[in-house]
């Protein structure tokens, strides 16, 4: 067969159900059987960044590898954000571009671009295939490795030679990885050592991050919390890997976390990171970070523990494993009395909730309006959210109960990733409710794939929070530039008219302007099922994301409002 026919035919093989892409040149010969799959659908994107977020959207609701497909240059350059996205996330994605003749590859062809070259530093591995007969191998490994390990981004890129090409199809019974061998059985001396930590801990806090979310290890985090009594925060990518209205998860910490999961992590005596990799948006100042806690880090990937900070027993594994050998050691232990420690951490919840000022003048407000749609939408619908204040307020307000129900970009922070990313969950999950939470700044960079949405049968329903303003930067700059808003005004004065456009693209587009029509508008969303759902929110523009940590500062000095910050005096144990 062709090199395309064995590249569909590998894609078949490896269980890929949906592919998003676009077409052109160098790709198109794999574009003529792709026609004839029955197994794989292919969904025609307007752009093909919007091709990768919605790869990892499906990816992050099934747990299977996304795909998405472009042809050469331009086309698969325009992966590269999402590629960049997935890979600071971990999501397993595997990008196919089609690339020029073999021959004239390094001569600045028409649309050539060494996209493995551009992809190397944000791709757990790349490919260049450039015989038919080594198509199979790449899509089989690229599939593996994508999916075990710590999950991310695998690029193969074909020529368009070796896709017109034909060969013998052989599928590889046994891949050849030289040096790939993921470490996914903890070592039992760290296992004990890090028991020794435990049963030590007055104040230990489970420090719980996406690699929980990535091994779906939702139950055994449940069950070492039971057993335990440890207190639980969850960084952005982990929200709801333990349910918000478990009486010891204390919120998300960091930068805009809330001030119990800032405060236990600060005053802890024993960190056990799971499954996270002490990002600067969770540390603050390293200096400063939790200066009295010994660390135990559990991670998949050696290569983060002690990047940031120092582990004083580090466990290399699967962190689902770590837990259940955790677990398992520590049945027996007798662990010191905790309950001060919760008790604390609860009096700073109590003293210290998250919450909003509402606005005067009838005016939305946005927190408000995130908060309802995760009402009324109700647990069990996902969520996926834009970068930006709606983003936090997402993280704070809506119910984070199920986990993996929330999507979001942390560690790239893409504008533009949420309408890609909801459509993907919505194809991933087509009889779950998929809302989007976007801000108008975000909304106006991908906002072209509804049009897929709305011919694809794909009815997401996207809330757009516009404050006529880039809102984080707007925030920075009334924070610490003396208001100057250089830059970050969209001057919309309703243009776009979103509603107007949601429906040039063939969706229902609404707006809400006042308190009263909040409720209203949400509940029309909910009713329609048949194409894709726009409701603008009209909201404050000078509302702001509290609490907060000023970027490079200590967390001791977290805001719960302007000017004012938690007594930390009170809470020194």
């Amino acid at each position: 067969m062709t090199g395309a026919q064995a590249l569909v035919q590998a894609l078949e093989l490896v269980g890929a159900d949906t592919v998003f892409g676009l077409p052109g040149g160098t790709i198109l010969p794999t574009y003529d059987p792709l026609y004839d799959s029955e197994a794989v659908r292919h969904i025609l994107v307007r752009h093909e960044q919007g091709a990768g977020h919605a790869a990892q959207g499906y990816a992050m609701v099934t747990g299977k590898v996304g795909v998405c497909m472009a042809t050469s240059g331009p086309g698969a350059t325009n992966l590269v954000t999402a590629i960049a996205d997935a890979y600071m996330d971990s999501v397993p994605i595997v990008a196919i571009t089609g690339q020029v003749n073999s021959a004239a590859i390094g001569t600045d062809a028409f649309q050539e671009a060494d996209i493995r070259g551009i992809t190397m530093p944000i791709t757990k591995h790349n490919f260049l295939v450039t015989k038919p007969e080594d198509i199979p191998h790449a899509i089989a490994a690229a599939f593996h490795l994508a999916a075990t390990g710590r999950p991310g981004p695998v690029l193969v890129d074909i020529s368009k030679d070796a896709q017109q090409a034909e060969a013998e199809f052989v599928w590889p019974e046994q891949l050849d990885l030289p040096g790939y061998r993921p470490v996914t059985q903890p070592h039992a001396k760290q296992i004990r050592e890090a028991v020794k930590l435990i049963e030590a801990a007055h104040r230990p806090v489970l420090y719980v991050g996406g690699g929980v979310t990535k091994s779906r290890a939702y139950d055994e985090l449940a069950d070492l919390v039971e057993l335990t009594g440890i207190p639980v925060v969850t960084t952005l990518t982990a929200r709801g890997a333990l349910p918000d209205s478990h009486p010891l998860n204390f919120g998300m910490p960091g930068m805009h976390g809330t001030v119990p999961a800032v405060g236990a992590l600060q005053r802890s005596d024993l960190l056990i990171s799971l499954g996270a990799r002490f990002d600067d948006r969770v540390t603050g100042n390293l200096d400063s970070f939790a200066p009295d806690a010994k660390v135990i880090h559990a991670d998949i990937d050696p290569a983060e523990i002690s990047k940031n900070r120092y582990a004083d027993v580090p466990i290399v594994g699967d962190v689902g494993e770590v837990m259940r050998q955790l677990h398992t050691a520590l049945a027996g232990a007798e662990l010191q009395d905790l309950k001060p420690w919760q008790e604390r951490l609860q009096s700073m919840a109590e003293r210290y909730p998250t919450g909003w000022e509402p606005p005067v003048d009838d005016v939305l407000s946005p927190q408000q309006v995130i908060s309802r749609i995760g009402e009324i939408a109700g647990p069990d619908a996902y969520f996926a959210a834009g970068v930006g204040q709606h983003q936090m307020w997402a993280a704070h307000f809506l119910p984070h109960e199920r986990p993996g129900h929330w999507l979001n970009s942390g560690g790239a922070g893409t504008m533009g990733y949420c309408v890609p990313a909801a459509m993907g969950a919505k194809v991933g999950q087509p009889d779950a409710v998929v809302w989007g939470i976007d801000g108008d700044g975000c909304f106006q960079m991908t906002n072209q794939e509804l049009t897929t949405c709305a011919l694809e049968g794909i009815p997401i329903k996207i809330a757009v929070i516009n404050n006529q303003s880039l809102g984080m930067v707007r925030q920075w700059q009334t924070l610490f530039y003396d208001g100057r808003y250089s830059n970050t005004d969209l001057k919309t004065n309703m243009v776009p008219n979103f509603p107007k456009l949601a429906e040039a693209m063939g969706c229902v587009g609404l707006r809400a302007t006042h308190p009263d029509e909040v409720d209203e508008v949400i509940n029309q969303a909910m009713a329609i099922n048949d194409r894709p759902v726009v409701v603008e929110f009209v909201v404050h523009k000078d509302a702001m994301v509290w609490p907060m940590v000023a970027a490079g500062t200590s967390n001791d000095a977290i805001k719960i409002a302007r000017d004012m910050a938690p007594d930390w005096e009170d809470e020194i144990l």
